[in-house]
């Protein structure tokens, strides 16, 4: 006898709950990888799983009738600012039962307790964090193509899963600690110095194509191209996701000098938005 997913009817079967609503962002893979993982197990269960992207998403479309699950990086050891805008414009709730899984190379610190603080103000019932490493991605100065963290990641996924079918999964409030350091992930200052790194991406004309991939994938509007045969212009708004580095097809974007690989952990088809 296994509990109902984040409820307490009992099935013989195990869980089984009608529609799981996944709100995902992935930078250069790594969050995409974990979701769809755990969305195996859920599936496997008889669950009816339906993807979105928050970069593409309007919070105020979230229906409430079905348990969500928010996945994304962490960045600025919390995550990126425009995921936090998405969660504060999520609808009120009475009671919708929500979990978190955000991938990371070491520590956060700044979303799991805020988060859950944050979200129970709105009237969801957090049921579940999970906090997974993976492979670094922060070029350019650090990445980290490892296949058995990629690999011990997902087997941690799928272990999350049935802990939140099980009904074992926790998400702790922490310490007042985690909330200043939360706090400082959400300021200005942060994501300010965020987009004074991004300045320093350069588009190599001598490689650029003008395919205007990189403007389809940054989930900012931070990349614009004026015309077809222009090269990509850069802007001042960018957090970092590494998307435009990672995906690019030739290699074109890259921070002059640096010797660091790029990194991605799914193909580019995986990552770009419907068309």
């Amino acid at each position: 006898m296994v509990e109902n997913l984040f409820g307490n009817e009992r099935v013989k079967e195990g869980l089984i709950m009608e529609n799981l609503d996944f709100y995902y962002f992935s930078g250069t893979g790594n969050t995409l990888l974990i979701v769809l993982e755990m969305a195996a197990v859920f599936r496997e269960k008889g669950v009816n799983v339906r993807f979105f992207r928050i970069e593409n998403e309007k919070p105020e479309n979230i229906d409430l009738k079905n348990h969500i699950g928010l996945a994304f990086p962490v960045a600025g050891q919390g995550t990126y600012k425009f995921v936090w805008e998405f969660i504060r414009k999520m609808p009120q709730s009475s009671g919708t039962e929500i979990f978190m899984v955000d991938t990371l190379a070491h520590y956060s610190g700044g979303i799991v307790g805020p988060l859950r603080a944050f979200l129970e103000k709105k009237g969801y019932k957090p049921v579940g964090s999970g906090e997974i490493p993976m492979p670094s991605n922060f070029y350019p100065f650090m990445t980290d193509n490892n296949p058995e963290k990629t690999k011990q990641g997902k087997e941690t996924a799928r272990k999350y899963a049935l802990e939140l079918i099980e009904n074992k999964a926790e998400w702790n409030r922490e310490s007042f600690v985690a909330d200043i350091i939360g706090a400082m992930s959400r300021s200005s200052l942060i994501w300010w110095f965020f987009a004074l790194m991004g300045k320093r991406f350069r588009v190599d004309g001598t490689k650029c194509v003008r395919c205007g991939i990189c403007v389809k994938l940054c989930p900012v509007q931070n990349i614009t191209q004026p015309s077809r045969n222009d090269l990509p212009v850069l802007d001042g708004k960018c957090q970092q996701c590494m998307r435009c580095v990672s995906f690019c097809p030739k290699d074109a974007i890259r921070v002059p000098g640096s010797k660091c690989p790029t990194y991605r952990a799914v193909e580019l088809k995986d990552i770009l938005p419907p068309s």
